[in-house]
């Protein structure tokens, strides 16, 4: 993947940071998103120490932010020339029944879930249009399938998520960009590590995934790295979910 660039947002930890790391192993130049810059120039420094040579920089700004998000695709471009990759992998979660939102919290929710988002992907879609080639990764989540107890606005907007990478994957396909989603299952991030350590979920999770573990976070690599690749050229409008085999089991 030498000679692409990447912007990855939500890459100063967890799922995001592995996804910049695999791109980088595979010489992409990467662009590391968040909102906290000194998080981010750690990180940068961190995945220098991992891969050797890679070509790693830092673009804080809040997803959220549509003027924000495309002056950063701006200075992306003006830097690297291109912006051939783009993946969206920024997510918030509050876990509380419907009845407890207000309309305000789930609007600032679905905003940051699934209208930054969608926003981002139509500045970076525009410009790769124009040269003919790109590549749209939406990361959503198994919610966007499945649903749990308490957590409706966080599914309505990954479900909402897959919606939008189809009809992406529908509207720029002639225009060489493919649109892609990763549905990720349970994997043992720093958010999710007090669950990792509850006993009962995580046996929990021994039964309800078949491969009968937490999903290692490194493990969601080699799933960006192939949709972002020319060898997922006629790969478009497609979930790859990485969940162990939880949406599949009665």
């Amino acid at each position: 993947m030498a000679g692409r660039t990447a912007l990855v947002t939500g890459a100063g930890r967890g799922l995001g940071f592995e996804m910049a790391k695999a791109l980088a192993a595979a010489q992409a130049t990467v662009m590391l998103n968040g909102r906290d810059a000194a998080r981010l120039e750690a990180a940068a420094q961190a995945l220098r120490g991992m891969v050797e040579g890679a070509q790693v920089g830092i673009a804080p700004f809040d997803v959220a932010d549509t003027d924000a998000g495309v002056a950063a695709i701006e200075a992306i471009e003006a830097r690297y020339g291109a912006l051939d990759i783009l993946i969206n992998n920024v997510g918030a979660r509050d876990r509380r029944a419907l009845a407890d939102f207000s309309a305000s919290e789930a609007a600032a929710l679905i905003g940051t879930d699934l209208i930054g988002p969608m926003m981002l992907a139509r500045a970076a879609a525009g410009r790769m249009a124009v040269r003919g080639h790109g590549r749209l990764i939406t990361v959503t989540s198994i919610a966007g399938h499945v649903a749990n107890r308490n957590d409706p606005v966080y599914t309505a907007a990954k479900a909402g998520l897959t919606g939008l990478m189809r009809a992406l994957a529908v509207d720029y396909a002639r225009a060489g960009i493919t649109s892609n989603a990763i549905a990720p299952g349970m994997f043992a991030t720093e958010t999710n590590q007090g669950l990792v350590e509850d006993a009962a979920f995580s046996a929990f999770v021994d039964i309800r995934v078949p491969s009968g573990r937490w999903g290692r976070p490194a493990e969601i690599g080699g799933a960006a790295v192939f949709l972002a690749s020319d060898e997922a050229s006629f790969v478009n409008g497609h979930v790859l979910v990485v969940d162990g085999g939880q949406t599949i089991r009665m």
